[in-house]
C-alpha cells in the first residue's frame, strides 16, 4: 500500500498516512481545497481538507487536457461532490485562461486569488524566504481553508468578455500609435522644422499626405506646385490651396532642416504605419460601439463619459455583484489612497495604492476629466476642490470617488442619470 509522510507547513512534525486513509478522511464531509500554482508549461497543484491535511502529495500537471484531465481525476478521488471542493488559482494573465476554463466547464468553484495576497499570507506564515512552485500551491491551499473572504469565480457574459479583450486590444494599439506620432514628430523637426508653425498640427491626413510623398524640405522644394495644390486639397477636402501649398514651398527652400535619405525612409514608414494603426483602431472602436449599443449601460447618460471610456469601465468592472461597495471599486482600480500609522505617527501624505487594474484607473481618471468638463456638477465639485487648495489631480482623484459612486448607482439601480444640482 502506498504510504507518503504528511510534512506540516509551519512545523517539522511528520506523519505517516496511507492514501485510502486521507481519502477516507476526505469523504467523510470535510470541505475540500485545491490550491494551484499556475505556470506556461506546468501547473504544480496542492489538495488538502478543512483540517488541514494533504490528501496527496504536491503533484505536477502538464498544461494540456490529459494534465487537466489528471488534476480532475485526483479531484474525484477525494469527493463525489463538487460543491464540497473549492479551487484557488492565481491570476496570472492569460496562463490561466485555459485551466480556469476547464474547470468552470466541469463545474467546479473556483476563486481567483491576487498575487499579492498569496505573497504576503506566505510571509507571514513563516519568517524563512522560501517561495517554490509547491509552497505557493500549498499556501493557496491554506488560504482556501482559513475561512478568508474570498469570492468564488463568475463567468462572464459575453458581451462583457468581448468589452474586456477589445478595449484591452483598443488601449494597446492607442499607445503604440502615440510612440509612433512621437517618432514621426522627431523626424519633422530634423528634416522640416518649419512646418509644424504652418499647420494646426502635424497629425492631421493632410500632412501625412504631403510627408508621405515628399518626405522632407529638399523634396517639397524641389515639388511642382500643381501637384502640390491637388495634393492639399484633396487630402484636406478643400481646406488647403494654392496659397497654402506656395507657404509650404517657401518655407521648404528656406529651411534648416537637414537632407538625410535614411530618415526620409523612416519618415514615411513611421506614416504608413500609422495609417494602419488608424484603421485597425477604427476597425475595433467599431465593434465596441455595437456591444454598447446592445448593452444600452446607463453611464453612457452621464456627459463626457463616451463609448469608448464607458465601455473600458463596464469591461473592467464585470459583475458588478462582485463589489458590495464603491469603495471596493475603487480598491480593486487602485485608486484607494494609502495609509501608514506605526505608535504615534501618522503619515501626513496619502498617495494613491496604484495596485489592482491599471485599465479601470485609467478610464476612470481620463474620463472623470472630461465629466468635470460637460457636467455642472462636477465642474463645481472640482472648483470646490481646487480652491480648497489641492492640485489639479488630487482634486480629479476626489472627484473620480464621487464619480465611481454615482456609477456603482446607476448600474446597479438601473437608473437614468440626472445631475445632482
Amino acid at each position: 500500500m502506498t504510504v507518503y509522510v504528511e510534512q506540516g507547513y509551519a512545523s517539522s512534525e511528520s506523519v505517516v498516512r496511507t492514501v485510502s486513509e486521507v481519502i477516507d478522511c476526505a469523504k467523510g464531509g470535510n470541505m475540500i481545497y485545491v490550491g494551484i500554482d499556475v505556470a506556461k508549461d506546468k501547473h504544480d497543484c496542492s489538495i488538502c481538507n478543512s483540517d488541514g491535511v494533504e490528501l496527496y502529495p504536491p503533484f505536477i500537471i502538464a498544461n494540456n487536457l490529459e494534465g487537466f484531465e489528471n488534476l480532475m481525476d485526483h479531484i474525484q478521488a477525494v469527493s463525489d461532490d463538487l460543491s464540497k471542493v473549492k479551487v484557488g488559482l492565481e491570476a496570472t494573465g492569460h496562463y490561466s485562461y485555459n485551466i480556469l476554463g476547464y474547470l468552470i466547464s466541469q463545474g467546479s468553484p473556483v476563486s481567483l486569488i491576487n498575487p499579492l495576497h498569496t505573497n504576503l499570507f506566505r510571509k507571514s506564515l513563516s519568517l524563512r524566504q522560501t517561495k517554490t512552485d509547491k509552497v505557493d500551491a500549498r499556501t493557496i491551499c491554506m488560504m482556501l481553508s482559513s475561512g478568508m473572504n474570498l469570492t468564488s469565480y463568475s463567468k462572464p457574459s459575453y458581451h462583457m468578455e468581448e468589452l474586456k479583450s477589445l478595449t484591452r486590444y483598443r488601449f494597446d494599439k492607442v499607445r503604440e500609435r502615440a510612440k509612433l506620432k512621437q517618432s514621426l514628430s522627431r523626424l519633422v523637426t530634423i528634416l522640416f522644422p518649419e512646418l509644424e508653425k504652418l499647420v494646426p498640427t502635424l497629425h492631421i491626413k493632410s500632412v501625412y499626405a504631403l510627408l508621405a510623398e515628399f518626405p522632407g524640405a529638399k523634396h517639397i522644394s524641389t515639388a511642382h506646385m500643381t501637384r502640390l495644390k491637388h495634393l492639399l486639397s484633396d487630402s484636406s477636402r478643400g481646406r488647403y490651396g494654392k496659397d497654402t501649398a506656395e507657404t509650404i514651398r517657401d518655407a521648404a527652400r528656406r529651411s534648416i532642416g537637414s537632407d538625410m535619405p535614411a530618415k526620409s525612409l523612416e519618415l514615411k514608414h513611421t506614416i504608413s504605419l500609422i495609417r494602419i494603426l488608424t484603421e485597425e483602431i477604427d476597425e475595433i472602436e467599431s465593434s465596441i460601439q455595437k456591444i454598447m449599443h446592445t448593452l444600452d449601460a446607463p453611464i453612457l447618460g452621464i456627459p463626457g463619459i463616451n463609448y469608448r471610456m464607458g465601455a473600458m469601465i463596464l469591461a473592467e468592472l464585470g459583475d458588478l455583484s462582485r463589489f458590495s461597495s464603491p469603495d471596493k471599486i475603487l480598491a480593486y482600480a487602485g485608486m484607494s489612497p494609502s495609509t501608514y500609522q506605526s505608535g504615534q505617527l501618522t503619515s501626513s501624505y496619502a498617495h494613491m495604492e496604484k495596485r489592482g487594474s491599471r485599465y479601470l484607473r485609467y478610464a476612470l481618471f481620463n474620463a472623470t476629466q472630461y465629466v468635470c468638463m460637460w457636467d455642472p456638477t462636477f465642474k463645481a465639485y472640482l472648483a470646490k476642490k481646487r480652491s480648497d487648495g489641492k492640485h489639479y489631480f488630487v482634486a480629479i482623484s476626489h472627484a473620480a470617488k464621487k464619480l465611481v459612486r454615482r456609477i456603482y448607482h446607476l448600474q446597479t439601480t438601473g437608473e437614468a442619470y440626472c445631475p445632482m444640482l
